[in-house]
């Protein structure tokens, strides 16, 4: 019996099926609200208000012509959109959207998803490589560099949190908050946020695939199902980067009268929704922009707050 109830919080709820329709329902709030934002309607046929937009443009994508480019490394080519996918979804699984996570957590989970983070990245970097398309090359070499300004900012607003809680447990962090940390530690979510917008590659941090500049970036060899799975694996990363900052920073699950899964969830909508907001606001950076405003500005303002982390944890023990 207990084999069958682990099977189905992994394939079923809260697992990969529920995974999936989170991933397409944060698509279609994406577009929705990052529409209202500049005045315009966004999906609106396909299901009430547009809602299954979504998955008819997986569909569509799933039913195009697969074609593989005749001088492209056939091997990646073929199967980084597989891994693209299976990545955030494993990573997703340590989430604790109902109070606990699918997989066992341990300690040290917390360095184990960011890692996994850093893996796509990689695997965004070698798709584009492979495609051996000057505009591919050109948005995986962004990708790259872009990689080495925004992880370690991400990395030490995390670390802040962890020292603050005491743990590197993903639920024991997200579980042990005698308030959310957005309010104990400000600095460090909106250094996370602005870190998590530039791992999604959204705008302004949209450089790797930056349209006007490189048609599609790395991905501009891709189309029909490699595509759909693509596509679909960065709507799983918004859902995995979104539950990430709310067991971190808003308390997870914890909330009075609904249950934890539902306040998660709400909570995940609140980081999609911020996002969006942000993806309206500016306009795309350049890459040494880009670069040079994580190693300026990212980077020691998370140091500063894990410098006042460190003191606050002292002061209390004196206490």
């Amino acid at each position: 019996m207990d084999n069958v109830f682990t099977l189905i919080r992994i394939f079923i709820f809260p697992g990969l099926l529920f995974l999936s329709i989170l991933a397409f329902l944060f698509e279609w709030i994406d577009r929705k609200a990052y529409a209202r934002f500049q005045n315009r309607i966004g999906p609106l046929y396909a299901g009430p208000s547009g809602i299954l937009q979504p998955i008819a443009d997986f569909i569509k994508l799933m039913g195009k012509e697969d074609i593989t480019p005749r001088y492209v490394d056939t091997l990646i080519f073929n199967n980084a959109p597989i891994f693209a996918v299976a990545i955030p979804f494993f990573a997703s699984l340590y989430l604790p959207l109902d109070g606990s996570p699918i997989l066992s957590s341990f300690e040290g989970d917390v360095v184990l998803l960011l890692t996994l983070m850093t893996l796509y990245t990689i695997i965004v970097f070698i798709a584009g490589w492979a495609s051996t398309n000057r505009f591919s090359t050109v948005g995986a070499a962004r990708a790259i560099l872009q990689f080495l300004a925004y992880e370690i900012p991400m990395f030490i607003s995390v670390a802040s949190v962890a020292v603050y809680v005491g743990s590197t447990s993903l639920t024991y962090i997200s579980m042990n908050q005698p308030v959310p940390m957005i309010l104990l530690q400000p600095i460090g979510f909106i250094v996370f946020i602005i870190s998590m917008q530039a791992e999604l590659e959204r705008i302004p941090f949209d450089i790797p695939e930056a349209e006007s500049e490189i048609v599609a970036g790395w991905l501009t060899e891709y189309c029909g199902p490699k595509l759909a799975f693509l596509r679909f694996a960065e709507d799983l990363r918004l859902v995995f980067c979104s539950g990430l900052a709310t067991a971190i920073f808003l308390a997870g699950g914890s909330g009075p009268i609904l249950p934890p899964v539902v306040w998660f969830v709400l909570k995940m909508i609140f980081i999609v929704l911020l996002s969006s907001y942000i993806r309206s606001l500016f306009a795309r950076f350049r890459i040494d922009q880009m670069v040079s405003g994580c190693w300026r500005y990212l980077i020691p303002l998370s140091i500063l707050q894990l410098i006042l982390t460190r003191f606050v944890e002292v002061g209390l023990r004196w206490l």
